[in-house]
């Protein structure tokens, strides 16, 4: 007997296709709603580098080279020009002050020291002979008024008693007015000698004074001339230790030329080129450091130089305490030049990331390891070591710190 089969309302068919639009409904509903729209790119972990954000003291500082002088150095220059005949030390050699180093000799200056020191000793002659002829001229002015002296004396005496004689009428007019005349005659002579002393005795003081500053100059002239020979003995001017001296025998040398220098031991400085960048931040008592044999000295700016030359100006800087005991003239050292004093901030690590994006955002890895995503920072001071960040990470984040050339601008990174 037949019976009416009822056909379903659920079929196979119906059901599948319901599920598979429901599916492709979901699908298209996550692709305009869910769907992660950043881009990405898969790179491999082990090619990275990655460091912790930290927060700790941070100091704002730049490296450079410094190099050790002498405290106190005093320049060997050569005075006279001439031939080197004899060397004395070597160089490195401790001295005393006034030590001879070298000997030069100059056949001309010695030719023109000789002719010079005979005109002055003709000229010294000259003038002590002017001198003793005026000593002597006063001496003959002093045996005149003596002889007239004693003439007045003379004739005094005379013109008194032939007075009395005359008075009494003894003898005749003409004898008296003779030995008055006479009398009178020598007074008048005796004034004029007087006279003429004291003019002359003016005049040769001041030609005596004039001759005595002349020969004194004479004298000083000739003492230079000695000196001027002297200067071919070349001495330390201090007691230190010679260094930059170069002299072979028979070499010349010109004057004012550069011979050495003589190296104070009253302790070191170090000099250091800084880039020009900064020389409106460098200042007198400015601080720097460095490590020597695993110990930390410190020094402070004690003198600028102002030009720059090469890009570059130099500063001299002078040890805040101690000096390291083994260090010597003309080393290298590493210095740190300190901007700041110690401030406590958020640090991230200097890497190949920053030539990318100028310090403008970072790769922040995921707690899970798994990926790392891009994230806006504000990068502020920075030294050899850290970067301060003022805005964007926080202290115990993980950060990719290496270059981020292969990257492009991708949002999401995707460890494999």
């Amino acid at each position: 007997m037949d019976r009416i089969i009822k056909k379903k309302k659920w079929t196979t068919k119906k059901v599948l296709l319901y599920s598979l639009g429901s599916i492709f409904l979901l699908f298209v509903l996550y692709l305009l709603f869910f769907r992660d729209k950043s881009s990405r790119l898969y790179v491999e972990k082990d090619y990275m580098s990655f460091a912790k954000v930290k927060k700790g003291d941070f100091q704002e500082f730049i490296p450079v080279d410094g190099i050790v002088f002498p405290k106190t150095t005093i320049f060997i220059d050569a005075i006279s020009g001439g031939n080197v005949e004899k060397v004395y030390v070597e160089d490195g050699a401790v001295l005393m002050k006034g030590d001879t180093i070298l000997k030069l000799v100059n056949a001309n200056m010695e030719l023109r020291f000789m002719e010079q020191e005979t005109r002055i000793f003709d000229a010294i002659n000259n003038l002590e002979n002017t001198q003793l002829n005026l000593e002597k001229s006063k001496f003959h002015h002093l045996n005149d008024i003596e002889d007239l002296q004693y003439k007045i004396k003379t004739a005094t005496a005379e013109f008194n008693r032939k007075k009395t004689l005359y008075d009494s009428k003894i003898i005749p007019d003409k004898e008296f007015e003779d030995a008055e005349r006479d009398y009178r005659y020598n007074l008048k002579k005796m004034n004029i000698a007087l006279e003429l002393q004291r003019l002359d005795s003016i005049t040769n003081s001041k030609r005596i004074g004039q001759l005595a500053i002349s020969m004194k100059r004479m004298k000083t002239n000739l003492g230079m001339l000695k000196e001027s020979l002297d200067n071919l003995f070349i001495k330390s001017p201090a007691q230190g230790k010679l260094s930059s001296f170069s002299a072979e025998i028979g070499e010349s040398k010109t004057a004012g030329e550069h011979l050495g220098q003589i190296d104070l031991m009253d302790g070191f400085k170090i000099r250091a080129n800084i880039d020009e960048r900064y020389i409106a931040r460098v200042s007198l008592g400015q601080e720097a450091e460095f490590r020597f044999s695993n110990q930390k000295y410190n020094l402070e700016i004690s003198k600028i130089y102002t030009n720059v030359k090469d890009g570059a100006f130099q500063v001299d800087m002078k040890f805040s305490g101690d000096y390291p005991e083994n260090i010597k003239r003309g080393q290298t050292l590493q210095l740190r030049l300190k901007f700041s004093s110690p401030q406590e901030a958020i640090m991230v690590k200097r890497g190949g990331f920053f030539q990318e994006t100028g310090g403008n955002w970072i790769y922040v890895v995921d707690p899970s390891g798994e990926f790392a995503i891009k994230r806006n920072i504000r990068i502020n001071r920075q030294n050899t070591e850290y970067y301060e960040v003022l805005e964007g990470l926080k202290d115990g984040e993980e950060v990719i710190v290496s270059s981020y050339s292969s990257f492009g601008d991708k949002d999401k990174l995707i460890f494999k």
